[in-house]
């Protein structure tokens, strides 16, 4: 019988010949106790804010999965993309080069022991380094608007960690790195797949280069869909994908591949929660080996980053079942019968798209253009031509701008656009409106609602929860932001004195997702659930557990939640 190391390296293989499926992180025997590590990490308990070697400031809130940066105004590093070096100093490391290596291999070694692949471990990757320093949404929008100060920051990065892989695998002489990057959500990537090609496939081709040269498998880590793009990362030298998502359609992809690249993982959020049965994760399970396994190359595994569950009950259960499949006879490839089965179908788009022939004028087509392209210069000088024709600033708000804003969310629902493209649109429609405040005083502004929006207690996670504000102030509603980590009494005590309309609720996490049923709830015992319209979002919700907490609408992305909100509004 294959030992696990022996396992990972039939897989590696084009046409190797593993005796059965690895059991999630058998193979890999992770070790953080190395001196770069210990150096830069350092204490980081739970319930505290500290701030990291580079400045940034990092929160690690009671009950949440993990340390989050705080990448506000007042406290992010990078202020000014243009003069980041004014900002930006990577960690000084070189002194550790002399540090004590020989008792870490030692230590690693005795760890691993004979039958495991002695893993060494770098988090934070080149993108998300980034965004720690200035934020996500200035990260993305950086890219189109300063894309040579970009350049250079990101190769500023670069080189640090190549100093510091270096320096890791040589001291070490781990079998294994596992290298850790997100770059995108779970259904799509954070960037258009040019784009990403153009900031970060050179750079991590030469990072793991470094890594390749010296005979030392390269495991990435994202749990994304990025299925776009992953041919680029076989071609740049990831061996094995950690974190892939289902909703990567995995079978397809073993298909492309063809051996090119191990994928690690399948097992989402879905399975990953304090009510989750044992009998409803063991059929979760076994479903996900029986589709995937077959395929070869892959690995069944929970997606999260490093060998645990948020949960303690779910992954004992995980394992053991991976375990019982392997006792079972499979064959150990499968062809499918079509050549590539890909999600190829579209969502359907509904929406309050403004027919072209209500559009009062040219001007305000090209306004609404400018808009969608993320022209914040012409969408100004647009809105000014059309004051000067006389076009009511309503109709400059309604059939221009929101008609924009309108069309970039259907786009972005169906993968046309990215985030970026969504930021650089809300951007133009900011300057815009700011623009029309001082024609509409005898108007009034053309808001159709109220609504309080907020990550619920016990998660810091506001991406999410940041482009849905952007795309329901676009179709007209006033959002009350309230952050991130907000209590149950914060969202409704808000919905009752500032007479909101909706409270829209965004999680991230399995472990904070069932604090909506307490805004739910809370709802009911103030009175107010009868006036207020409750939305949830966020990757581990559904419809079913909307359903199932009392809620009113699910929506899995941004451009339906603006959507559904306008309905709501109209009922």
């Amino acid at each position: 019988m294959q030992t696990p190391g022996e396992l990972l390296l039939e897989l590696l293989k084009k046409d190797g010949q593993p005796d059965r499926a690895l059991v999630q992180y058998e193979a890999f025997s992770c070790f953080f106790a190395e001196p770069i590590s210990s150096c830069l990490r350092g204490s980081r308990p739970a319930g505290n804010e500290y701030t990291d070697k580079w400045g940034v400031t990092i929160a690690w809130e009671e009950g949440s999965a993990g340390p989050m940066p705080v990448t506000t105004d007042e406290k992010k590093v990078l202020k000014d993309i243009t003069h980041w070096r004014d900002y930006v100093k990577a960690p000084d490391i070189s002194h550790l080069k002399d540090a004590d290596w020989e008792s870490a291999r030692i230590a690693g070694r005795k760890a691993a022991g004979a039958d495991h692949l002695l893993t060494a471990f770098m988090g934070t990757g080149i993108f998300e380094q980034c965004h720690f320093l200035m934020g996500f949404e200035d990260t993305l929008t950086a890219m189109y608007e300063h894309p040579q100060e970009m350049h250079e920051l990101i190769d500023y990065i670069l080189q640090y960690r190549l100093q510091y892989v270096t320096m890791l695998l040589d001291g070490l002489k781990p079998d294994a790195l596992l290298s850790h990057d997100d770059w995108g959500t779970k259904n799509a990537l954070f960037m258009k797949p040019d784009m990403w090609r153009k900031f970060f496939k050179e750079p991590y081709r030469k990072f793991y280069g470094e890594v390749r040269k010296r005979g030392v498998i390269a495991v990435h880590h994202a749990d994304s869909y990025l299925a776009p793009i992953v041919e680029d990362m076989a071609e740049i030298g990831i061996q094995v994908w950690q974190g892939t998502l289902p909703e990567n359609d995995i079978p397809a992809l073993q298909e492309k591949l063809d051996g090119r690249m191990v994928l690690m993982g399948g097992i989402g959020a879905a399975i990953d929660r304090v009510d989750a049965t044992e009998e409803e994760i063991r059929a979760y399970v076994r479903n996900v080996c029986s589709k995937n396994c077959p395929g070869g190359h892959f690995i069944p595994c929970i997606t999260y980053g490093l060998p645990k569950t948020v949960y303690p009950h779910v992954e004992p259960i995980i394992s053991d079942e991976i375990r019982k499949y392997n006792e079972t006879l499979h064959a150990r490839r499968f062809v499918p019968q079509n050549s590539v089965r890909r999600h190829a179908a579209s969502k359907a788009v509904s929406g309050n798209t403004v027919d072209a022939s209500a559009k009062t004028s040219n001007v305000i087509a090209d306004l609404s253009d400018a808009l969608y392209k993320g022209q914040k210069k012409k969408v100004l000088t647009l809105a000014a031509q059309a004051i000067r024709e006389g076009i009511q600033p309503s109709a400059i708000l309604s059939d221009g701008l929101m008609n924009g804003m309108t069309k970039i969310g259907d786009d972005f629902s169906t993968g046309k656009v990215f985030v970026p493209e969504m930021l650089m649109a809300a951007r133009c429609m900011a300057a815009a409106t700011e623009y029309l405040k001082p024609f509409m005083t005898t108007e009034g502004s053309e808001v159709i609602g109220r609504a309080c929006l907020g990550t619920v207690r016990g998660d810091m996670h506001d991406i999410g929860k940041n482009l849905v504000k952007i795309m329901m102030e676009g179709a007209g509603i006033e959002v009350i932001d309230l952050g991130t980590d907000v209590p149950a009494e914060a969202f409704v005590q808000t919905a009752i004195d500032r007479q909101c309309d909706i409270i829209a609720l965004s999680s991230l996490l399995t472990t904070s997702m069932n604090n909506m049923r307490d805004v739910v709830k809370l709802a009911e015992e103030r009175g107010i659930r009868d006036k207020v319209k409750i939305m949830i979002g966020g990757a581990p919700t559904s419809r079913e557990f909307c359903e199932e907490i009392g809620a009113d609408v699910w929506t899995e992305d941004a451009g339906a939640a603006a959507r559904s909100a306008v309905e709501l509004l109209k009922t």
